[in-house]
């Protein structure tokens, strides 16, 4: 999942939120270096992550890409599914997106003394171009992706994702709408148990 799927499933707590953003670079085991909410909110966004992999709707979606893109299809998969978590927001949340992005977007400027320079570059850029609402847009997809693209060495494979896609939106779609509920309910058993 990509970062609105991962700040919706930790909302309202503001440690399981920073976490959420701080999981995408906080690497190997915790050891207590960060505040325990924060680490907590980082086990969160790995049990996220392990989840969604090993989900059979998700497992299967990887498999009906493109072969040219299914080494990279859990890349494709979190990017298109916030954009599906966006188009659908009402069904999963009673608070409309733009208010939820700006308690997000504050959430993380009053804890910013607390992120890894990695998560706070990000959180500036989430909260300067109001990442988490672009989602709407499919375009942002593709662009995200072609961002990402261009860490890789050899060669970005997401040049010509929009044309690799064609056909296969309403597929991830379908995928989003039955995978997500299911996560939600992994988050509140995690939750309830961490």
């Amino acid at each position: 999942m990509n970062f609105l799927a991962h700040f919706h499933l930790a909302w309202p707590e503001s440690g399981l939120i920073i976490g959420g953003l701080e999981g995408d670079y906080c690497k190997g085991p915790l050891r207590g270096a960060l505040p325990a909410e924060i680490e907590r909110g980082v086990k969160l966004h790995r049990a996220i992550d392990a989840f969604t992999d090993s989900h059979p709707v998700t497992t299967q979606l990887r498999r009906e890409l493109p072969p040219s893109l299914r080494r990279y299809a859990g890349i494709v998969v979190d990017l298109s599914f916030d954009h599906f978590l966006c188009l659908h927001w009402s069904l999963f949340s009673d608070i409309p997106l733009r208010t939820f992005s700006t308690a997000v977007y504050t959430v993380l400027r009053k804890h910013d003394a607390a992120l890894s320079s990695e998560a706070h570059q990000m959180a500036a850029r989430l909260i300067k171009h109001d990442i988490l609402c672009l989602y709407l847009r499919w375009h942002t997809v593709t662009e995200s992706a072609q961002r990402i693209g261009q860490r890789f060495n050899r060669h970005n494979p997401f040049l010509n994702l929009d044309a690799e896609l064609v056909g296969k939106k309403t597929v991830i779609e379908k995928a989003f709408l039955r995978f997500y509920p299911d996560l939600q309910s992994f988050c509140v058993a995690w939750r309830e148990g961490a």
